[in-house]
């Protein structure tokens, strides 16, 4: 994972997390990257400060978590937090099927009967999914990014 400082053209910062430097350019190509404060999608890597570790003998007042934030580190709560939503998603993942930039269509063929119901992940684009939700569909966004099959290394 890596974690990029995000902003949009409405001066919102915010942070998200991506598979991979392609994963976020594949995103933005796409379009499915959103401001959370605004929902504005004219959204571009921020300027980022280089996280700059204490020297190994400083250590910050504030015990082990105040240490942890000095460096840059993310505090344990917050990390075991993001650790379990990531295995609690990929479980639900285990029997669905990647459907990539087909997802809108695959969703509405279940729907609508063509085909028969089965659990499905893909990419879509928030008007797709908003027109989704208008027809009934049900869709939710994936809290943690998927790396495509045919991307893994």
């Amino acid at each position: 994972m890596i974690v990029f400082d995000l902003s949009c053209s409405n001066g919102h910062r915010f942070e998200g997390w991506f598979g991979s430097s392609d994963d976020f350019a594949g995103q933005k190509a796409d379009g499915l990257l959103e401001c959370p404060t605004c929902g504005c999608d004219n959204v571009g890597k921020a300027p980022m400060a280089p996280s700059v570790p204490a020297k190994g003998n400083a250590r910050a007042e504030g015990g082990d978590e105040a240490q942890q934030m000095a460096t840059g580190d993310m505090p344990s709560a917050v990390r075991k937090a993001l650790e379990g939503l990531a295995k609690a998603q990929a479980k639900a993942l285990e029997n669905s099927t990647w459907v990539g930039d087909r997802f809108a269509e695959k969703a509405r063929e279940m729907h609508y009967g063509e085909v028969d119901e089965a659990p499905i992940h893909g990419r879509t684009t928030r008007d797709e999914a908003e027109e989704l939700s208008a027809e009934g569909i049900a869709v939710a966004p994936l809290l943690v990014p998927v790396a495509p099959p045919d991307e893994l290394n």
